[in-house]
């Protein structure tokens, strides 16, 4: 067997136990339970199909090929950032209600601890 041999065998093996992590991660980006972990779980994803991808352009000499992953990378961070103020800024809207009808409910003003 080759130097070459071994190389491709061994990138065809680490692209499949990335496939099959990332449906580990899939399973918990839908599971849950909280969206923290949602997020994480998407992140992790995107993480190892960039991987995946280079992996792919290692095998086959396509240059071409790490260009979209590098895309894909900053089009993923982009994406889990945005996500992040989107919940962030729903979360602090419902500490906002809740903070409300707990002083409409008591009459007093509640404090920030």
């Amino acid at each position: 067997m080759t130097y070459e041999m071994l190389v491709h065998n061994f990138l065809i093996f680490c692209i499949g136990v990335l496939a099959v992590t990332v449906f580990f991660c899939l399973f918990r980006a839908v599971i849950g339970p909280r969206v923290a972990d949602r997020m994480v779980g998407i992140n992790m994803m995107g993480t190892q199909i960039i991987v995946m991808i280079a992996f792919v352009a290692l095998l086959l000499g396509e240059s071409g090929l790490v260009d979209i992953a590098i895309i894909y990378a900053v089009l993923s961070f982009l994406a889990v950032i945005i996500l992040t103020k989107v919940f962030t800024g729903a979360c602090m809207e419902k500490l906002e209600r809740d903070k409300k009808k707990r002083e409409k409910r008591t009459g007093e003003k509640v404090t920030e601890e």
